[in-house]
């Protein structure tokens, strides 16, 4: 499914037209993600948790060269499934 198939099934669900339902889709992605930028986390119960992780500096290395090279540190975005979601798919 993506976007397109998303917003047709919020809009046959919702009984809202195509233009409100993605409207209301970028706005839900649109907090989520100011929410993460705040170094907050999101929790939809049953759904699942939106969140930020940090990951540290490291060294790796290249793999054509074999040179070492640093890796910066990073903050990357992580989501955990709640048990409703969980049991769902299961």
């Amino acid at each position: 499914m993506n976007k397109s198939d998303l917003i047709d099934a919020i809009a046959a669900s919702t009984g809202l037209t195509k233009a409100d339902a993605g409207r209301a889709l970028d706005a839900t992605v649109a907090n989520i993600t100011s929410a993460l930028q705040g170094g907050n986390s999101v929790s939809l119960v049953g759904f699942g948790t939106f969140s930020v992780k940090r990951r540290a500096a490291r060294t790796g290395r290249n793999p054509r060269t074999g040179e070492t090279i640093m890796i910066r540190a990073s903050n990357n975005p992580s989501f955990k499934a709640g048990k409703a979601l969980k049991d769902a798919v299961n």
